[in-house]
């Protein structure tokens, strides 16, 4: 049995923290996976930087609750699950999530958790594994399924490179130079073509 497994941010919708980087005006905040590989390190920082700036989690959400999946996201995702399983796998936190999931028409969903006190603050976030992506597809094998992956940072790079098939989707030169055997697709419908064939 098949199962795709996805990557969220980059992929299917923009990225949750640029997007509140932008909107609360603090650029710093833009930085990514695809900047800081070390997601404990950019997690660490980032709730620094909220903190500093008296920033909470009703703050992000007003954000999210503005941000719309990426043109074509929905399409691709209904297409492939008419063909196959998937599973989102992201570094994201169920509070962040929700309202995209219900723009993508409910996906499944494993991601992370934020812990935030009563009066918003997030002071902490809890991971579901150790390189969530990776444990999951690894889980997944365990349990007699083959994956295909897909993702544009370098936190999709464990699941990408220890599935059946993997791709880079519209990730960055950097990224493309470091693994240049893995395909590097910018399109849905590549994307989608790639996956079916990886069926």
């Amino acid at each position: 049995m098949n199962v795709v497994c996805l990557d969220l941010e980059g992929v299917l919708v923009p990225e949750i923290w640029i997007a509140f980087a932008e909107e609360a005006g603090i650029p710093e905040l833009k930085r990514t996976t695809r900047d800081e590989p070390d997601y404990d390190k950019l997690m660490k920082w980032r709730l620094d930087v909220l903190a500093e700036h008296g920033l909470g989690l009703p703050d992000a959400q007003a954000t999210i609750a503005k941000i719309d999946p990426m043109p074509g996201a929905r399409a691709f995702l209904d297409e492939l699950r008419s063909l196959t399983q998937v599973i989102i796998i992201s570094d994201t936190f169920e509070q962040f999530a929700k309202p995209l999931m219900e723009k993508l028409g409910w996906p499944t969903l494993f991601c992370n958790e934020l812990v935030v006190a009563e009066d918003g603050t997030i002071t902490d976030f809890a991971m579901r594994c150790p390189e969530t992506k990776l444990t999951t597809v690894r889980a997944l094998h365990s349990c007699g399924m083959q994956t295909i992956a897909a993702g544009d940072s370098h936190n999709d790079l464990g699941m990408i490179l220890d599935s059946k098939a993997g791709f880079l989707f519209r990730t960055t030169d950097a990224i493309k130079a470091e693994y240049p055997e893995l395909p590097a697709l910018e399109t849905y419908d590549e994307l989608l073509a790639a996956i079916k064939a990886a069926l």
